[in-house]
């Protein structure tokens, strides 16, 4: 019976095909259109705040300028003051421009049929350069003026966060992901997946973590929302700035539910440590513990149950204790690494005031998060895991067996330590010596006669072929004789008798 396999599709209909200028015209105008309309909605977001702000003059030039930096500022380039540097930016920017650029990639993708990952270099190449392209230019238009941008940072930087954007964009559609995935064996696939879910929960820890203080001290965030001003726009400016800088205060969190704690300028909070300090009147910052408390400890036991969590996924991947162990290896270098990009895109220098710099200690926290995984899913995958089966009971022994003079086993009972051997062993059935003979004075040459299996060659080919000749009369002979007894059972003439009679 014939089954269709689903597990995977295969697409049996070729991708049509392209010329070169429809194929370049499409890598255009999706490069292009990714820089447009990301600027376009970063212009878009300056004109609300400046139209609805109480002393803002609205101009379409101005928005088109200050849309400029700020554009360089959602591809997370930093921009530098007079009075210092703004390494701290917003990551809902970035995430929002890098999902746009990721849509682009992919609808390019489709609509020029793509399917091998050679064929992705065409889209990533074209996006990313045109980002790293417009970015420099921007920064070297920008000069020196009160907002400036290096021009070097500014080109790898677009083109980095661009790249990775259209690479993510494309990587399903490309077979990206499935290139990487059939290098690994089932064991570190299984690993990479368990790091990726402890790498979320140990994030939506510290989303928890940051809306369990904004709840907690809602009254002075309120208060802060108040005093930023009477008017629509300052309060919509506020409230934008701080869902901007909402995914830093979650990895701010996330590293404090870990241990690793994050520090503003002089202030530093973890759960083992806290050194209080004035810090900015933003909302958002609400969400910090105004000092220390006897009970912050406990947080930590959210990483350990986060790694316990781990070992359990990973019990079953392997009968052998070594290959559970490296899968809980492969999770926690992954959520490790993970932690470590997160925490280098979260902090920075702010401006060289009072609150510089802002820092969540990548290293620290990459280190932390590995021995929270590592520890506790180690432990787990070790003593929860499955065991080989033994082929006794705890309580029998091994026991060698005896043999005779003769050589025979006295005791016929033998284990092996595998189950299967030893039920092979007991189904062979013992034959005596005496059913078998042996001619024990044979030799080799014996065994197997060349002679008698050589056929006489014939001395002359004419008497090969008289012979065939009186085989073949004595064979016609027997069927002439055959059938004249058939025709005399049957009652029927012989042949020769119907010779002379006419035919119907």
């Amino acid at each position: 019976m014939l089954q269709r396999d689903v597990t995977r599709e295969v697409n049996t209909v070729r991708p049509p095909e392209f010329s070169r200028s429809e194929r370049t015209r499409v890598l255009i105008a999706s490069a292009v259109g990714s820089v447009v309309v990301g600027y376009a909605a970063v212009a878009a977001v300056l004109a609300l705040v400046s139209a609805t702000a109480t002393y803002a003059e609205f101009s379409t030039s101005g928005v088109l300028s200050a849309a400029a930096p700020a554009w360089l500022a959602a591809h997370h380039v930093p921009l530098r003051f007079d009075s210092g540097q703004l390494g701290v930016l917003p990551l809902l920017p970035t995430a929002l421009l890098m999902l746009l650029v990721a849509r682009t990639a992919a609808g390019a993708a489709d609509r020029l049929g793509l399917y091998e990952p050679l064929q992705a270099r065409g889209v990533v190449l074209s996006i990313a350069g045109s980002h790293a392209v417009v970015g420099g230019t921007i920064a070297l238009v920008m000069g020196e003026g009160v907002v400036r941008a290096t021009p070097a940072v500014a080109f790898f930087g677009c083109a980095a966060v661009s790249g990775l954007a259209a690479t993510i964009g494309v990587a399903r559609r490309c077979g990206l992901v499935e290139v990487v995935f059939d290098k690994l064996d089932p064991v570190a696939l299984h690993g990479l997946r368990s790091g990726f879910m402890a790498l979320f929960a140990l994030v939506s820890m510290g989303a928890l973590a940051v809306a369990a203080g904004l709840a907690a001290s809602w009254p002075t965030t309120s208060g802060l929302f108040a005093e930023a001003g009477p008017s629509f726009g300052v309060g919509l400016g506020v409230f934008l700035l701080c869902l901007g800088y909402l995914p830093n205060a979650i990895i701010a969190g996330f590293s404090y539910v870990v241990g690793a704690g994050f520090s503003l300028g002089g202030v530093e909070v973890a759960p083992t440590r806290f050194v209080g300090g004035p810090v900015p009147p933003v909302p958002l910052l609400a969400a910090m513990p105004e000092s220390a408390f006897a009970w912050s400890p406990a947080v930590l036991a959210g990483g350990a149950v986060i790694g316990v969590f781990v070992g359990w996924t990973c019990r079953k991947v392997s009968d052998r204790p070594t290959s559970r162990l490296r899968a809980v290896l492969v999770a926690a270098i992954t959520a490790g690494v993970g932690s470590l990009v997160l925490a280098a895109t979260a902090g920075g220098r702010l401006a060289g005031g009072a609150f510089d710099p802002v820092t969540v200690p990548a290293g620290l926290l990459a280190l932390l998060v590995v021995l929270w995984v590592l520890v506790p899913g180690a432990l787990v995958a070790w003593l929860a895991g499955n065991r080989k089966k033994t082929a006794v009971a705890d309580d029998a022994e091994f026991v060698e067996p005896d043999y005779d003079e003769d050589g025979e086993a006295v005791d016929p009972d033998v284990v092996f330590e595998d189950d299967e051997l030893t039920e092979q062993f007991e189904q062979l059935e013992v034959v005596d010596e005496d059913e078998f003979e042996v001619e024990e004075d044979l030799e080799d040459d014996d065994y197997y006669d060349e002679d008698e299996y050589d056929e006489e060659e014939p001395e002359d080919a004419e008497d090969v072929e008289d012979e065939q000749e009186d085989d073949a009369d004595e064979d016609l002979e027997e069927e002439e004789d055959l059938d004249a007894e058939f025709d005399e059972m049957l009652g029927m003439p012989s042949e020769e008798d119907l010779d002379g009679k006419p035919g119907r």
